[in-house]
């Protein structure tokens, strides 16, 4: 298990090198094929493919076409080619470090593994067992999300192979994310000769900005941060345009139509500018009505296999908030157990990755 996650690693796959990326998903396709299973490469034109890898299709059944449980991960990782050189795959200890090792080429290896497992074991889950291994996951899935989302309303559950919480918890709630652009559009002047003809930009955007600050609802999760802000030209001009990004952060639906609702209905205050509003949630929140009788379900799985499970809530998303949005039961967090991920001591803790395969495999093998 560790060489093929050390040859996993090894193939440096950042979001924006489509060859890279790809390099990884031939290599998951063939270890899938390995493994008797049957695979679908779905190409893309600017990012890499997506790998989907089906087990068990052979499945028992009534007579019905019997529904998938869906593995969902993805082969992208944040790390530019060259980053190796000075973060090489290592094991130090119990753990092992590389980039990308625990976001997410681990849970990838777990699901896997946990396949392996019931071939080895002549297990023949009542359901067959699915990967969708997306490849851009890291810039908010945009290539193929319509399809995560297909997959998710034709599965019986889908089981998000993303990295564990701290300590090894799986992750019931998911915060929906979004991004807005607000651009102010004034008009330019000299702002010694005749700064009254001018309209500034910059004064609009923060004022337009501190009426943003009190959409948050931090007691409740509910958090709006301005990451990016820029305007004008040179001190001596009255700025004709400025933007700011928003990053926003919403624990449930009715947050997510609130937000949308109340940043897109931002009016001027001068009433000379003009505002223009960009972007919006691209993630759904993953609810825990969603996710917490799969969550029972393998806490009890766990307690049969000497594991405490506990269960946790995060301001990240993945592609388990696509699955748990279509009204899909969603487990999330079944990947590695380790931390650092998108930093440079990122890295695994070495014995969980057998239990977190056998967790994957008892689950696979009771849905």
């Amino acid at each position: 298990m560790l060489a093929c996650l050390r040859r996993a690693v090894e193939i440096e796959s950042p979001t924006n090198s489509k060859a890279d990326v790809d390099r990884l998903g031939k290599f998951f396709a063939l270890e899938f094929k390995r493994n008797h299973g049957k695979v679908r490469i779905l190409s893309h034109a600017s990012v890499g493919s997506a790998i989907v890898g089906e087990f068990f299709s052979e499945a028992r059944g009534s007579g019905e076409k019997v529904k998938p449980v869906l593995l969902l991960g993805h082969l992208d990782t944040v790390w530019d080619v060259g980053t190796l050189s000075r973060m090489p795959f290592r094991i130090s200890g119990e753990q092992a470090y590389g980039p990308g090792i625990l976001d997410m080429k681990s849970g990838v290896l777990c699901g896997l593994w946990a396949v392996r497992a019931l071939q080895a074991l002549k297990i023949s889950p009542a359901s067959p067992v699915r990967f969708f291994l997306n490849s851009d996951e890291v810039i908010s899935s945009l290539a193929f999300r319509k399809q995560i989302i297909e997959e998710a309303k034709k599965a019986k559950a889908a089981l998000v192979l993303e990295p564990a919480a701290v300590g090894g918890a799986l992750k019931t709630e998911r915060k929906g994310t979004g991004e807005f652009q607000i651009t102010v559009h004034g008009r330019a002047a000299h702002a010694g000769i005749n700064p009254a003809a001018g309209v500034n930009a910059v004064a609009e955007l923060a004022r337009q900005l501190l009426r943003v600050e009190k959409f948050a609802r931090p007691h409740k999760g509910l958090t709006v941060s301005v990451g990016l802000i820029q305007g004008g030209t040179r001190t001596n001009v009255i700025p004709e345009r400025a933007w700011a990004s928003l990053d926003v952060r919403v624990p449930h639906r009715q947050d997510q139509d609130m937000i949308e609702r109340k940043v897109r209905g931002l009016k001027p205050i001068h009433p000379e500018a003009r505002l223009e509003i960009r972007g919006g949630i691209n993630r759904p929140p993953m609810e825990r009505v969603r996710t917490v009788h799969l969550f029972r379900h393998a806490r009890e799985l766990g307690w049969q296999m000497g594991m405490e499970l506990l269960e946790a809530s995060t301001g990240g998303g993945s592609d388990g908030n696509f699955a748990a949005a279509a009204g899909t039961p969603t487990l999330d967090g079944l990947g590695g157990v380790g931390d650092g991920a998108h930093a440079l001591d990122e890295h695994i803790i070495v014995r969980e990755l057998p239990r977190r395969a056998a967790l994957v495999a008892a689950l696979l093998a009771t849905l």
